[in-house]
């Protein structure tokens, strides 16, 4: 968009910017910083217009772009073109992910690229490595507390071993993920280093306070993220005699991002992982990222303005890179990080569905649908171009975020509810299977999260620990059945690692004294090589679990219905225990696909009267994709046997 005021002041900043920029080759680069930055500098104007070096900020800002432009690889900038002719790549069905720790999956980041022929086995093409930037040991909050942005932990490898992985992923046509933690750093980051040394440049990067009188304010309205181990969010700092704002750990800093220096920093760092051949980040923490006095300081406006405009400056110069938001807040405010008022998005191209997630837990438990889809029918709309990571289990908690409104409308008491689920999957109900622990306990409000594997959720450890054959082929069904809902659901499918061999809680991390106080280290798994070759004995339960989800991978992938655009309606079912939705083929609607699934362990039936007008209109002719036989029906009626699904089409 042309606009004379924001065209003027950017030719006033391409006069004034370094002649070593001026001369390269920046073709591209200035056609999309002239599209781009009516909207960027509109951005930096209302976060940081009353400032008397706005002007010096955004030219300084513009030059980052510049340089960073000028450094990214020929193959990048290729790719980028080729991203920008085909806008919905990403949005396709072909794409699977899978999330781990390098020291959990593998040994190491050089053990890790050993072993990257594992997802081409699995037929995972999207591989998202766990944070593994330099951190401090012993206060690291598993890796998000980040004491060197761009330096790998020499615990886990080098730089290099890191670009070998990225080219061996992109040899076999698949992306990489990695995290960036843009909420906080360490308190060993350089930055912090010298803001406790007194320096006030770098004290502006942060929330620093003289006295208590600025952060009790602030304690009024904010909540509290780690209330048994980390109560409050203000830390004293002795070194610099200040209290210093740390609304998660007491070692995690909070960036002041009302400081333009701040914003351009983390751009650059951003753009160095771009440039480094990165597909997709992860930015830890969004909904944090800007403070209000008398806020609960989550979900404010301007945090959405932060993104937006992180998202304007990387279409300039790697418009080929993607944003995950990590933003696991209310279902009413999750979309809107795909950014608001907008068709296609304009914040993050990515977010995790944390409600579906929560929800199908609550089916775990319940046995029934009728939240599941209460819940969803209440979930706001994604945006063209932006899509879910959907996902069942990954490296932090469980959390029972539904809304009240939702829990009520069903019949249930919302607390009772929520202390139900909490008891259930800590096995503290009555013919619970489930074998979690509770993680954030709030004995303030008695609020819980849970943490604990996949497997060991659904009852196979406990299963396998009775020796009872039945119910471990049922939990088996139901780990498939879960795995369903997610690779057919629209959005990317996220596995995690050690979830495809059905692996259990670790309680190792019980005899470690940096990891006994956090339960979620029972889903961060060291996995065990030997076993996890039992993937290929038959008769294994690994190699059951391993090859039906290999299976369901490459069903996924051939079926044109399950790519993400916006193609998927509801079904209401008669009966509770019972869940479905239809897709169908955004380029050729008449070809759809219908899913069904027993989220319970009796026999159901519907009648097919049911899915009258869902999808495929001649139930003669009805095939289950997943068997490749009819379904199952007696009569007019489908029937179908513990946790089983259907995904149903026209042979």
């Amino acid at each position: 968009m042309y606009e004379q005021v924001s065209h003027a002041t950017l030719n006033s900043i391409l006069d004034d910017i370094n002649p070593d920029i001026r001369q390269g080759e920046l073709r591209y680069f200035y056609s999309r910083l002239g599209a781009n930055f009516y909207a960027i500098h509109e951005l930096f104007l209302k976060l940081y217009g009353n400032r008397d070096d706005f002007y010096i900020q955004l030219r300084h800002l513009v030059e980052v772009m510049a340089r960073q432009y000028e450094q990214r690889a020929q193959v990048l900038k290729e790719k980028d073109r080729a991203r920008e002719a085909d806008h919905n790549w990403f949005l396709h069905q072909q794409w699977v992910g899978m999330a781990l720790y390098a020291n959990g999956f593998a040994d190491d980041l050089k053990d890790l690229h050993k072993k990257a022929g594992y997802f081409n086995e699995l037929g995972v093409n999207l591989v998202h490595i766990l944070p593994i930037l330099e951190c401090p040991i012993g206060k690291s909050d598993g890796g998000y507390a980040v004491s060197n942005f761009r330096k790998v932990d020499q615990r886990l490898g080098t730089n290099d071993q890191l670009r070998q992985i990225i080219n061996t992923l992109h040899q076999n046509d698949s992306l990489i993920a990695l995290d960036i933690v843009v909420n906080h750093t360490s308190d060993e980051h350089e930055w912090a280093q010298k803001a406790a040394a007194g320096d006030p440049h770098f004290q502006n990067y942060y929330y620093t306070f003289d006295t208590r009188d600025i952060p009790d304010m602030f304690e009024q309205t904010m909540l509290e993220v780690f209330p048994e181990t980390d109560p409050g969010n203000f830390t004293w700092n002795e070194p610099m005699q200040k209290w210093v704002m740390t609304a998660f750990h007491h070692y995690q800093w909070d960036l002041n991002y009302s400081n333009p220096a701040v914003f351009t920093e983390m751009l650059d760092i951003i753009l160095y992982w771009a440039n480094e051949g990165v597909d997709i980040l992860r930015l830890d923490a969004v909904a944090f990222l800007w403070k209000k006095i008398g806020t609960v300081c989550q979900n404010e406006h301007e945090a959405h303005l932060v993104l937006q405009l992180f998202k304007d400056c990387c279409q300039v110069v790697a418009p080929g890179l993607l944003f995950i938001a990590e933003a696991i807040v209310a279902p009413s405010e999750i979309t809107k990080y795909f950014g608001e008022d907008a068709v296609v998005a304009k914040e993050c191209d990515i977010a995790y569905n944390a409600t579906y997630m929560a929800l199908l837990w609550d089916a775990v438990a319940t046995k029934n649908a009728k939240l599941l889809r209460q819940g969803l029918r209440s979930l706001p709309g994604k945006l063209d171009g932006a899509t879910w990571l959907n996902y069942l289990r990954c490296h932090d908690d469980i959390g029972f975020g539904f809304d009240d409104h939702d829990i009520a409308r069903i019949g249930y008491d919302p607390a009772q509810h929520r202390r139900f689920l909490v008891d259930y999957f800590t096995g503290d109900f009555d013919n619970s299977l489930a074998s979690g622990r509770p993680f954030g306990r709030n004995e303030k409000t008695g609020d819980a999260r849970i943490s604990g594997s996949l497997a060991s959720l659904v009852g196979l450890q406990k299963a396998l620990e009775r020796g009872d054959a039945v119910l471990i082929d049922q939990c088996c069904r139901h780990i498939i059945t879960l795995h369903s809902l997610i690779m057919s659901f629209g959005g990317i499918p996220l596995l995690y690692y050690g979830d495809e061999v059905a692996t259990l809680n670790d309680y190792s991390y019980e005899f470690d004294e940096a990891k006994q106080h956090d339960s979620r280290w029972i889903h961060r798994p060291k996995l065990e090589w030997d076993k996890m070759d039992e993937r290929l004995e038959e008769g294994t339960l690994h190699h059951r679990i391993f090859e039906e989800l290999k299976a369901l991978i490459a069903l996924r992938k051939r079926t044109d219905a399950f790519a993400d655009f916006n193609n998927r309606e509801l079904l209401e079912l008669s009966n509770d225990a019972l869940f479905g939705f239809v897709r169908y083929n955004y380029e050729n609607p008449s070809d759809k696909v219908i899913v069904v699934a027993n989220l319970s362990a009796e026999p159901q039936r519907l009648h097919i009267d049911a899915l009258s007008g869902a999808g495929p209109a001649d139930a003669e002719n009805w095939k289950d994709l997943w068997t490749e036989r009819a379904p199952t029906r007696y009569g007019d009626t489908l029937v179908f046997s513990a946790y089983q699904f259907y995904w149903i089409t026209v042979d």
